[in-house]
């Protein structure tokens, strides 16, 4: 019974933001996080590493060992351990802190690259901040909805970048740098996305044609997928916002952080609980 509701505690502490010790568990953890990515930024640059790398390496352990506490709570208070484990941010969390405990097992020569790969992966703290982000919520739920669009828009993309370039490989040739269908296909869609590394230029009049009306074609289809995407974030905050009730007025539309009803001034619940 004891161990139950220590592991309520715990889970509410962690979990939850409702108390002001799980509010102040959040603020910790975000600047915990804040601070071990300026390190592994810091780590990169040749000259800090060379002048303080004693500190950089303590700094490195006492996140890895705080993250790694903060890991084993949750699994330890998660009422479904497993699921956590599995889930996108129980995946962030464990990238998060393997690269320093491979440190001590990966000790040859022939694996320090390997491991400089690895130790990149702490980069993944940073993504454990979406979670405590209510607006990083709503953005990740109009991708969601909106991902079926964008596929489709991206395969009309690749059926017209697929087309031009097989077109390029037969107007301009090996001879002049389209070397291949494939390559070919590169250089249309570096065209229309606007990029234009100048890695292959078309030299001949037809291949000139061909190169313009894609450029064209990217300037016109290039919003599409912002536009899919905002049209799913507007709806998103318009249901937020209609999800809001006062709980006087019974009135709608008030923003996420909003105090008090527009209309009638009367005090609103707290998100959670509007919802």
């Amino acid at each position: 019974m004891e161990d139950s509701s220590l592991r309520q505690r715990i889970y509410r502490v962690i979990f939850g933001t409702d108390t002001p010790a799980g509010r102040l568990f959040d603020l910790v953890l975000i600047y915990a996080i804040l601070l071990s990515v300026a390190a592994v930024m810091l780590d990169s640059v040749a000259w800090v590493a060379d002048n303080f790398h004693t500190y950089l390496y303590g700094l490195e352990w006492f996140f890895t060992v705080l993250f790694t506490i903060e890991y084993i709570l949750r699994v330890y208070s998660s009422p479904r351990p497993f699921a956590y484990i599995r889930s996108f941010y129980g995946v962030i969390d464990l990238l998060a802190i393997l690269p320093t405990y491979l440190g001590i097992f990966v000790t040859d020569v022939n694996y320090l690259l390997i491991l400089r790969l690895l130790r990149v992966l702490r980069i993944f703290r940073i993504l454990k901040l979406v979670r405590y982000l209510t607006e990083a919520n709503v953005l990740l739920r109009s991708m969601l909805k909106a991902r079926r669009k964008i596929l489709i828009f991206f395969m009309s993309v690749l059926v017209l970048s697929t087309v031009f370039g097989s077109l390029m490989f037969v107007v301009e040739g090996p001879q002049n740098g389209f070397s291949s269908i494939p390559k070919s296909i590169y250089w249309t869609i570096v065209t229309i996305t606007t990029v234009g590394y100048g890695d292959i230029v078309p030299q001949t009049m037809f291949g000139q044609v061909i190169s313009a009306m894609a450029m064209l074609t990217g300037y016109s289809i290039i919003a599409v997928p912002t536009g899919i995407l905002t049209a799913e974030l507007s709806y998103e905050m318009q249901r937020e916002r209609i999800g809001r009730l006062c709980r006087h007025c019974n009135r709608g539309g008030h923003e996420e952080d909003a105090a008090y009803c527009r209309l009638c001034g009367g005090e609103l619940a707290p998100p959670k609980e509007a919802a």
